[in-house]
């Protein structure tokens, strides 16, 4: 029987191929046109991460789902992949990552170290060079800690005139020292400016 998920995820195809085809907006987008729609929708669904809602995380997350299909269609009209190409690959890549489930090998590997039997020189190429800095220093350094490497998080008091490397070097410190225990600098940080944003604003109604 088909489930009601198949049936809305079948529908949304169908209404993207009717806009496609009638709305001139729609028939005009390229893969490289969506592509800054898409980093705005992934922004707004971490917002809404932040922010516990979980309207909000349901009304984004169907917005990257529809950019998902709608790229689908846009690479099938251009003959290069097909919405199956891509749950196909998806699929393909969860069972290699996970051969102690869909195979005979034992659960000890990480999950870094299978991604390197893929033909990846170094885990750091996983990481986006276009990521915020504070994002990508928090996925650089899970993905170092998935190979046993190991960084010194020891915080030592910065000089009272701190140069920009010996800064940036303590700053690195202190999300490892973070990650350590559980923390995640990003989510922190974006936490502690919405508390600073209330502040502001609340400050500025009494003045």
């Amino acid at each position: 029987m088909e489930s009601k998920a198949s049936k809305e995820f079948e529908r949304l195809g169908e209404i993207l191929d009717t806009l496609r085809e009638r709305c001139p907006w729609d028939r005009e987008q390229t893969i490289e046109s969506l592509r800054y729609l898409t980093v705005e929708e992934v922004y707004e669904l971490s917002e809404a991460i932040i922010a516990r809602s979980s309207k909000d995380m349901c009304k984004e997350l169907g917005d990257i789902a529809m950019h998902i299909v709608f790229y689908a269609k846009i690479a099938e009209d251009e003959g290069l992949f097909t919405l199956a190409d891509v749950l196909h690959s998806v699929c393909q890549k969860l069972i290699s990552r996970h051969p102690f489930i869909y195979g005979d090998e034992p659960a000890d590997k990480t999950w870094e170290q299978l991604k390197m039997r893929e033909g990846r020189r170094s885990v750091l190429e996983g990481v986006p060079a276009s990521l915020p800095p504070l994002v990508k220093a928090v996925r650089m350094q899970e993905k170092a800690a998935g190979i046993g490497y190991k960084l010194d998080d020891s915080l030592e008091p910065l000089p009272d005139n701190p140069t920009e490397q010996q800064f940036g070097d303590h700053l690195l410190a202190l999300i490892h020292w973070a990650h350590n225990r559980g923390i995640n600098a990003d989510d922190a940080l974006c936490r502690a400016l919405d508390r600073f944003g209330s502040e502001v604003r609340e400050w500025e109604t009494q003045k």
